[in-house]
């Protein structure tokens, strides 16, 4: 948004901004803030930056814990959802040694090196990122996690269980719109409720500099829901999903809804995915693009695809972090379970889309990660693992993940020989991370510590999930 400290002080004195805020991102993924007067953004400010505990976002241990952020004027917005006029900035963390340097585990930082990578490799100038972003607007939520009482209880007004339900408030009597189990894609109003709300959201996204594609009702009935943004670069998409993200559950919490983006929040119900296409340029040229390649992709193209598949098992310990990520990644729900690709496939982990068929609209889909992710971690390790299956010229077809263009949950035995699933647990795609991370680490991309520490968190949920008595389970076997 700007260039220099007087474009900032000028829009400070010009729109009467009261408050300056600032973000900083965890390795989970979850912002963090600090807000000043505006009377107090100084220059000194922008050089010297603002001390804070690291230890608390998980980046260093207690004994030496400080660490500053310096606020980035590029990433600057007029904030949507403060009361009071508040200009918002993503700062970046650095680490304090005889001078400030960056924090080589910043995810944002992370962005910037894979960016600039990329350039070194020569492959492209530009690789462009195009998320969706599938959640659940919900009505209610209560849970519970007790030595006695483990329970949780989700609420969807325009839910299948709602139609017998005579009143569903002291103001709404039931009428009767409901969307039935599954059948929710594309729901149109009445019984879409949530459209009002979404165009709110929508029209804040765009100005503050989140371009949308487009949203629309999802498969699930009970409330799922889409937004597709527009291309952008690594570190800017990274920016964006979070805006996004704060953007859409605080305006929903605004208007007594309430959002989540969890992977798998309904049993029985369609799962919550970010699939990511990706696209990649050279001097303005599309390189994914072949008209006599298989579905006019690219031998760039495919090696870039074979490079993500080979590296998928692994991969999914930063594109789907969580224990809830695998009871999405599950058949029958149109996750992807099995490593492949193939056109217009959505069983398949990259699919390739058939309408996109004019050279510079040419990409491919990575269908298996989701939102609860860090955006910045999660989009660059997808680039990583295709610059790695370019360099090295990973065919997909000769290591059998494709193309195979039919649902893949009924493929023959002897297709089955040769073909590999996804992790099934979160502890599984940890394992996976473990074995095969250097791919991640080229260019000083990732440090190893910072893979090892998203090793040990993941494990250290798993276990701690793991270990809590499911509910089910006193149904199976409570009076065994």
């Amino acid at each position: 948004m700007f260039e220099n400290y007087k474009q900032v002080q000028d829009y400070i004195k010009k729109n009467e901004i009261k408050i300056v805020d600032f973000k900083e991102i965890d390795l989970a993924g979850r912002w963090h803030h600090l807000s000043i007067p505006a009377e107090r953004f100084t220059e000194e400010l922008l050089r010297k930056g603002i001390g804070f505990d690291g230890s608390s976002y998980g980046f260093t241990t207690v004994e030496k814990s400080d660490m500053t952020f310096i606020p980035d004027i590029t990433s600057a917005f007029r904030d949507p959802i403060a009361e009071m006029p508040t200009l918002t900035m993503i700062g970046n963390i650095y680490k304090i040694s005889e001078k400030l340097e960056r924090f080589e585990s910043d995810p944002r930082y992370i962005a910037d090196k894979a960016e600039q990578y990329l350039l070194q490799t020569g492959i492209s100038d530009t690789c462009l990122f195009g998320p969706e972003f599938e959640f659940y607007i919900l009505d209610n939520i209560e849970f519970q996690i007790d030595a006695h009482n483990i329970a949780v209880r989700l609420d969807s007004a325009q839910a299948e269980w709602n139609s017998y339900d005579s009143q569903l408030d002291e103001y709404r009597r039931n009428l009767g719109y409901k969307v039935m189990w599954h059948k929710g894609y594309h729901a149109d109003m009445p019984n879409d409720v949530s459209y009002g709300l979404r165009n709110r959201i929508v029209r804040i996204l765009e100005d503050t500099g989140v371009p949308v594609k487009y949203h629309h009702h999802e498969n699930g009935g009970p409330g799922q829901v889409e937004i597709e943004v527009n291309f952008a670069t690594l570190r800017e998409m990274g920016d964006r999903a979070q805006k996004l993200k704060y953007i859409v559950k605080n305006t929903a919490k605004k208007e007594g809804r309430t959002v989540t983006f969890m992977p798998k929040p309904y049993n029985g119900e369609s799962g919550c995915g970010m699939h990511v296409h990706l696209q990649m340029f050279k001097n303005g040229e599309p390189l994914f693009y072949d008209e006599k390649g298989y579905s006019c992709l690219s031998q760039t193209a495919l090696y870039a695809i074979g490079g993500i598949l080979r590296h998928s098992p692994g991969l999914l310990a930063f594109t789907n972090p969580t224990t809830n990520s695998y009871k999405r990644l599950v058949p029958g729900f149109e996750a992807p379970v099995t490593i492949c690709f193939a056109t217009a496939n959505r069983s398949s982990v990259i699919r390739i889309p058939g309408y996109a068929v004019h050279p510079e609209d040419k990409r491919f889909e990575f269908r298996s990660s989701d939102a609860a992710s860090n955006p910045y971690l999660c989009y660059t390790a997808i680039l990583m693992a295709a610059i790695d299956g370019i360099q090295n010229k990973i065919d997909p077809i000769a290591e059998h993940y494709g193309p195979y263009d039919r649902n893949m949950y009924y493929l023959t035995e002897e297709e089955k020989k040769y073909i590999k699933s996804l992790p099934k647990s979160l502890e599984e795609a940890a394992d996976n991370m473990e074995q095969d991370h250097g791919f991640l680490t080229a260019g000083g991309v990732f440090p190893e510590s910072l893979i090892m520490d998203q090793l040990k968190k993941i494990r250290t949920e798993a276990a701690e999930v793991n270990k809590i008595p499911h509910p089910i389970e006193f149904k199976k076997y409570f009076d065994i």
